[in-house]
């Protein structure tokens, strides 16, 4: 029988956490009488068997439209790849087997892990090695192909998109070129969306090395027809034709990748270079990932929460919830995060945005200068 439950939030941080949590402890307390353990700081809670707290309903109370988590998270806290400083010196240890047994010693039944890829790949391994777990996903870059739609992503694209609004006025005032970083290591939804939203001039994703050309091109043609001023999404993941991402700093230890960032300075300054118009840049960074979620993902989030809860209940482990459509389904965790969900593109939005007149800068492109 289950009787105790734990739940962890790993990986970057996102609108739409706490409706998770709130949901798992309120179904978990109402619905079965279990226990819920909060695991703080993600999988470094299971490492350490520390900062775990017994948590009630009193304790969720209030927690829905609160951005972030309340119970923390690491984008670095893999056990599988643990760095512990030995001698002065950063080692890498296999920390599992200790995982393993603090979840059999604190008597957990299962355990939510809610996370992105990586963390949903670690919970993955985790339940190789006999650990009941369930997956919810979680990624403001909406790139798991499991499921249509992961929360945060959508007060990300909200966030974005006000951001656009409010530079379109002072780039129309100053008559500027402005060029908006936006999140998107792989995937380009976020640029994509926002830029469509926000009636982006160009946008620049991952999926669609550009040719700088293009874009300059675009920006002249505006200045011609008596639009003086322009507006550049580009995801930090986005590449110029024949380049390589460009990367703000190596991967630390402890850390799965590189940290991204410069693009939106690379092609503001090629373009203020080859158009002679005045361009600035603004990156927007860790702003999409914090405030109060949407309505959409303070939704999403509860009914994964819920979902994830069932699951348990039908001990389906090694499972992950998701959305197909309207319905919340599960697909097991291992096919999840097989594959990354990314912007086709000769799919119906980057097409439609195309016949609106918005420049991607890829050199076959049909749209007249």
């Amino acid at each position: 029988m289950i009787r105790k439950i734990g739940i962890s939030t790993g990986g970057g941080d996102c609108p739409g956490l706490n409706a998770v949590i709130r949901a798992v402890v309120r179904t978990a307390k109402l619905h079965h009488q279990w226990d819920v353990v909060g695991i703080e700081d993600g999988f470094d809670g299971l490492i350490y068997a520390r900062n775990l707290r017994y948590m009630s309903i009193d304790d969720v109370h209030g927690i829905l439209s609160r951005g972030g988590t309340i119970l923390g998270t690491t984008n670095r806290g893999n056990p599988f790849k643990h760095v512990v400083v030995e001698n002065g010196q950063q080692v890498v240890k296999d920390m599992s087997p200790l995982v393993v047994e603090n979840i059999r010693v604190l008597g957990l039944d299962a355990v939510v892990c809610i996370g992105g890829d990586g963390t949903l790949a670690i919970a993955s391994e985790l339940h190789r090695l006999g650990v009941p777990v369930v997956g919810v996903p979680k990624t403001i870059d909406n790139d798991l192909s499991a499921t249509d739609v992961t929360f945060g992503f959508s007060t990300a694209v909200d966030t974005a998109t006000d951001a656009l609004d409010r530079l379109q006025t002072t780039a129309e005032s100053h008559n500027r070129v402005m060029v908006v970083e936006v999140m998107g290591r792989d995937a380009g939804w976020i640029a994509l969306e926002s830029g469509i939203a926000g009636a982006a001039d160009v946008i620049l994703i991952p999926e669609i090395p550009f040719d700088i050309r293009r874009v300059c091109n675009k920006v002249k043609q505006r200045r011609l027809t008596g639009r003086r001023f322009s507006i550049i999404v580009a995801a930090e993941g986005a590449t110029q034709l024949g380049g390589d991402r460009i990367i703000q700093a190596e991967a630390k230890a402890g850390y799965q990748n590189v940290r991204l960032g410069g693009i939106g300075h690379s092609v503001a300054h090629q373009v203020e270079e080859q158009t002679g118009i005045e361009t600035r840049v603004v990156v927007l960074g860790h702003l999409q990932r914090g405030g109060s979620p949407n309505a959409f993902d303070r939704i999403l989030g509860t009914r994964y929460g819920v979902a994830a809860v069932e699951l348990i209940a039908q001990e389906k482990f090694g499972y992950m919830v998701a959305l197909r459509g309207r319905a919340i389904e599960e697909v097991e965790i291992e096919k999840a995060i097989g594959q990354m969900k990314r912007v086709d593109p000769d799919g119906q939005v980057v097409l439609a945005a195309e016949r609106l007149g918005t420049e991607f800068g890829r050199p076959d492109s049909n749209q007249s200068e």
